[in-house]
């Protein structure tokens, strides 16, 4: 078997790659069947379904779809407890993402402060004009604001090329084109997409958690190679992937060098994360993970934040006890034993607590006075049926999270129909 060196160079593959490949020569993962989805009007996805079938999307025929993409008006829909208060993205949004960023749609939004107030938002496999040769689809893209009063939606700054805090990632030959922040290589079966899952900041260095996705399949499930973490050292106008940080999904154990990624079963617990810093005088970074897909418990693990990269520093909960053997966790070390989705984590100043919230379809929240638990009972915010969302991403600057008398929270949800992003507010209550 040639390295996954001489593999790259041979293939002129980016970066992230060396690893996707090296995971895919290593072992065999199971393949799925794909899903029915349409964000362009094509069967294709993002984040929860197949985008298989458009091959490199280069080479295809363009679409028949409108060039917009598929996103109708806002939901009207509230309850005693949530309400949707506007699109994030989207030619339909108040940002207007497709004429500003040439993104008709995408999904996820996951939310992190940058350490100085400033809100950054990562997005998953995102599609521009839908009528445009290739769907100017971008793997992954980043983008930036200061709103800090989200009650009537979150505003997203115009991209200016060049400068680390405008609303998105452009250049100045395409000011209008936000770029993809993580290279995938968009093969199926191989690597299809690389898809932000965390976010955080340390030390005035931004850090991504993403996946590695080999092949999308039936609706909430799909095959990864491996997650690693991306760095930015420029507020997120460049990203490096780091090799070392790659937990590769096999279902084996194997002794590497030293300088390796790891190979151990275990991976297989951390290919979608939450990262949540302790509240308090505690020193630890915790980082809530989860099996590829939607049917997988939560396990959790913790390091000092001038470790985030060197896994080797990373323990891990055993439902006990602090380890940092991961070949010891098993389905009992689970902080989580029921199916978690995609997920976020934070401390709420208000209610006191460290929370999650995740979900597909309905978005329910748990509350625990510390990361390893116990958890509690999922409380629903959004019901079933009510506007159907998956990817529950808080954002940082929620009330919620920093205030001790406001309980508002605000999240992204994902709205699979529209493919792509809205803003939702649940009031949190004293007591949960």
């Amino acid at each position: 078997m040639r390295s996954a060196t001489s593999l790259r160079h041979r293939l002129r593959l980016p970066l992230t790659a060396t690893i996707a490949v090296a995971a895919t020569c290593a072992v065999s993962l199971a393949v799925v069947g794909p899903a029915n989805a349409a964000p362009c009007g094509n069967p294709s996805s993002g984040s929860s379904g197949s985008l298989g079938g458009l091959g490199s999307l280069g080479d295809q025929t363009p679409p028949t779809s409108p060039g917009a993409g598929p996103q109708g008006p806002l939901p009207s829909w509230r309850n005693s407890t949530s309400r949707v208060v506007s699109w994030v993205t989207g030619p339909k949004s108040p940002n207007d993402t497709l004429a500003r960023f040439a993104v008709s749609g995408t999904d996820l939004g996951v939310a992190w402060d940058n350490g100085r107030g400033q809100t950054l938002m990562a997005f998953g496999d995102s599609f521009g004009y839908c009528n445009v040769a290739g769907q100017q689809w971008r793997n992954n893209l980043l983008t930036r604001t200061d709103d800090d009063d989200l009650s009537d939606g979150v505003t997203i700054a115009p991209g200016r090329p060049g400068d680390t805090s405008s609303g998105a990632v452009v250049t100045a030959e395409a000011p209008n084109f936000a770029v993809e922040m993580v290279r995938a290589i968009k093969q199926d079966f191989v690597e299809i997409t690389t898809i932000p899952t965390a976010g955080i900041s340390v030390g005035g260095k931004q850090y991504v958690n993403f996946m590695s996705v080999r092949k999308w399949g039936a609706a909430g499930v799909w095959d990864t190679n491996y997650a690693a973490i991306a760095v930015s050292e420029d507020n997120g106008q460049t990203w490096t992937p780091q090799p070392s940080t790659a937990m590769i999904n096999a279902p084996v154990t194997v002794a590497l060098p030293a300088a390796a990624p790891t190979l151990n079963v275990n991976n297989s617990r951390f290919q979608q994360s939450g990262y949540v810093k302790g509240h308090g005088d505690d020193p630890y970074i915790y980082q809530v993970g989860t099996p590829n897909g939607r049917f997988g418990r939560a396990y959790l693990a913790r390091f000092r934040p001038e470790d985030i990269l060197n896994l080797s520093a990373y323990e891990y909960w055993l439902g006990t006890r602090w380890t940092s053997d991961l070949s010891l966790l098993s389905d009992d070390s689970a902080i989580i034993k029921a199916a978690v989705t995609e997920l976020s984590v934070s401390w709420s100043e208000y209610l006191g607590k460290y929370i999650l919230i995740d979900g597909d379809n309905a978005i329910r929240l748990r509350t625990a006075t510390t990361p390893e638990g116990p958890w509690s009972a999922p409380r629903t915010l959004v019901p079933a049926g009510a506007v159907v969302l998956y990817g529950a991403m808080m954002l940082p600057q929620s009330p919620a999270l920093t205030s001790a008398t406001d309980n508002r929270l605000y999240f992204n949800g994902s709205r699979w129909s529209d493919y792509n992003v809205m803003l939702v507010e649940s009031k949190l209550q004293k007591g949960w």
